[in-house]
């Protein structure tokens, strides 16, 4: 059975929100106190959905005692901390996962050396605070052997854009898979860079996937893949998520024009036996926009992004999607937040 046709109906008053914060990318882990613990991206409401993420968001923490929620909200894990380190501006696309004793944090980060934006400002694509954060977004991970922290971020990214190949421009997105030995297979979102000005539809297309490998999970990662692992000319993705299967991994991710799952804006799949030669279902759904809610309502979600499954005892038991409402496109959602689908 296809995850999309796993789909249960979701609990109205589940996932994680928080009054005047944008939420998105939230990443679930249960812990050795059986509660469940979300991370997730915020950023005040005073700045545009899109692209304040770029210039003030912060990755925080919200435990529930069930996997459905409500989350409440705990504490900031990863606060902005200062213009002169690489994730100092912008902390974002968190995914947490455990090897033995240690949580890894996976996530993104980014900076910029201008003023902070504060809430009297226009800020928009154009403005230099976005175009330099946009370039500088990377993939680091944060280390600890409790969730209640303290973390210890690693000084420098995990994984360098390589000016001579696809992913010249930036690393974001990490969808990493941690073996038993601590190996990780790690699968990126990145962009080829495109000298301004740039038609307008440059900014939602061209999105790449990268892979790369490393020993462990604290490094060194190598980048494995000259060109994007999905072509570009062809298909258009964003949000993977991938995890191990027997005979090799299957990756999960927003189909942004809807010529793989048959959904605009739907889910997508893909398989591969050794986590770089990527093969896609053609006309298969991982998820659907429309959701039907507990209470006997459908609706077609105006965003559905960041998927992410929780596995419990090995099968996948929950998905997690940040969500907004509002007909669709960032810029015309009045909220967000994290909602779950239980799994049958």
């Amino acid at each position: 059975m296809m995850l999309f046709e796993k789909m249960l109906p979701a609990p109205g008053n589940g996932g994680f929100r928080m009054e005047g914060y944008w939420v998105w990318c939230g990443s679930v882990i249960k812990g050795e106190d059986n509660r469940f613990h979300m991370f997730a991206s915020r950023w005040p409401k005073e700045l545009p959905m899109h692209p304040g993420w770029l210039v003030a968001s912060e990755i925080v923490r919200a435990v529930s005692d069930t996997p459905e929620g409500p989350y409440q909200f705990v504490e900031v894990v990863l606060p902005a901390r200062g213009a002169e380190y690489w994730d100092g501006r912008s902390t974002h696309n968190p995914q947490i996962l455990r090897h033995q004793d240690t949580y890894i944090l996976y996530y993104m980060g980014s900076t910029h050396p201008f003023q902070d934006v504060t809430a009297d400002e226009q800020l928009d694509l154009n403005d230099p605070r976005t175009i330099v954060a946009r370039s500088n977004k990377r993939i680091g991970i944060a280390t600890t052997d409790r969730l209640e922290g303290p973390w210890k971020r690693l000084d420098d990214p995990i994984l360098q854009p390589r000016p001579s190949k696809f992913d010249n421009f930036f690393t974001s997105n990490p969808a990493p898979c941690i073996h038993d030995d601590g190996s990780v297979l790690l699968v990126y979102k990145s962009r080829t860079y495109k000298p301004r000005p740039y038609p307008a539809f440059l900014h939602s297309f061209e999105m790449s996937f990268g892979v790369a490998r490393a020993d462990h999970y604290l490094g060194s990662y190598t980048a494995l893949s000259d060109e994007s692992i999905f072509p570009t000319d062809t298909f258009n993705l964003e949000d993977p998520f991938i995890y191990q299967v027997p005979g090799g991994y299957e990756m999960i991710a927003k189909d942004m024009t809807g010529n793989i799952s048959g959904e605009y804006h739907g889910g997508m799949i893909a398989r591969s036996k050794d986590g770089v030669k990527w093969e896609t279902l053609q006309g298969q759904k991982s998820y659907t926009r429309v959701i039907k809610w507990e209470d006997g309502t459908e609706r077609r979600m105006g965003s559905l992004e960041r998927p992410f499954i929780l596995f419990q005892d090995q099968k996948p038991t929950h998905m997690f999607f940040a969500t907004a409402d509002g007909p669709g496109e960032f810029t015309k959602a009045e909220n967000t937040w994290n909602m779950v689908v239980p799994l049958r």
